[in-house]
């Protein structure tokens, strides 16, 4: 309850008094300070006294809500070893309630390597906002996107639950196309790769990261994308230069990896026919909004 009320004071304040606090939580007199020494101890939240004395979560308090909601939902049973870290996230391995492996993701905008995040990505709207709240809205465009290209059949993972900064996601059986040293058929998986760009492109959509880190191929070569918050729409000023440079990250990729060159790659003026369900109007891409009901989450 006073990590809740941490929380919902941090949407007007960028440290929380410890009145406000107990205010919020409706706890007596004292009892906000015993509740935030203890989340103190346990590195929930912090306290600073620079502007004014006062107390913000962190990100392994924003950590313990997200888990502790979606174990209240029956919707995550364990979490497991890390999968990954990227530099926006980081990837476990989880179980639900049921016994069955899921992903689950933890958006962590704002690391030290990564703090132009608020110039490339453009859904916080140019307001004022901090880190958390940027991951918040992160994990809820993946989750829409994912949602919404998984029902138009797309090869992505099935989405599962977003609370917070966290996405519960299907764990595909599939090895990173980086890890991959050979390819049987390098040709038919490149191929695949183009077509499907082409085939986002058709629905309004350009991934802007489609790379070898963000590519799952399994054993059949068939593929799975993932990682979604970064995607434009093709009515983005810059739509092309973003297409051409996947296509050109993936063509360097396959030629130095598994030597193959390909005679012909797409492009976004030439080869994509806007007209199909334009996917970027049903979900926020760059240069257009979230749907009603992720603003009402919001």
């Amino acid at each position: 309850r006073t990590l809740v009320a941490v929380e919902q004071g941090m949407k007007n304040h960028e440290l929380v008094p410890a009145e406000l606090v107990g205010s919020i939580a409706g706890l007596k007199h004292g009892g906000a300070f015993k509740c935030l020494n203890i989340l103190l101890r346990n590195k929930l939240v912090q306290h600073d006294r620079k502007k004014y004395d006062g107390y913000r979560l962190n990100y392994l308090g924003y950590d313990f809500l997200a888990l502790h909601t979606l174990a209240k939902r029956n919707i995550l049973g364990s979490v497991g070893t890390q999968l990954g870290v990227g530099k926006e996230s980081d990837v476990f391995y989880a179980m639900d309630t049921e016994g069955v492996q899921v992903c689950m993701k933890l958006h962590r905008l704002g690391r030290t390597s990564f703090r132009a995040i608020k110039n490339k990505r453009d859904y916080h709207k140019g307001r004022s906002a901090g880190w958390l709240y940027l991951s918040r809205l992160a994990a809820l465009k993946e989750f829409a996107f994912m949602k919404v290209l998984h029902e138009h059949g797309f090869p992505v993972p099935t989405p599962i639950e977003v609370n917070r900064h966290c996405v519960i996601m299907e764990l595909v059986d599939a090895h990173l196309l980086n890890h991959i040293r050979d390819l049987k058929h390098p040709e038919k998986v490149f191929g695949q790769l183009m077509d499907l760009m082409v085939k986002l492109a058709n629905h309004g959509l350009v991934h802007c990261d489609f790379n070898e880190f963000n590519i799952l191929v399994n054993d059949k070569d068939e593929i799975t994308f993932i990682d979604f918050p970064q995607m434009v729409s093709t009515s983005h000023p810059n739509a092309v230069m973003y297409f051409d440079r996947d296509v050109n990250c993936l063509h360097a990729f396959f030629s130095k990896r598994f030597g193959f060159v390909a005679d012909k790659v797409p492009s976004l003026r030439t080869d994509a026919v806007r007209g199909e369900q334009e996917l970027d109007l049903l979900v926020q891409a760059s240069g257009h909004g979230f749907t009603a009901a992720l603003q009402e989450d919001m």
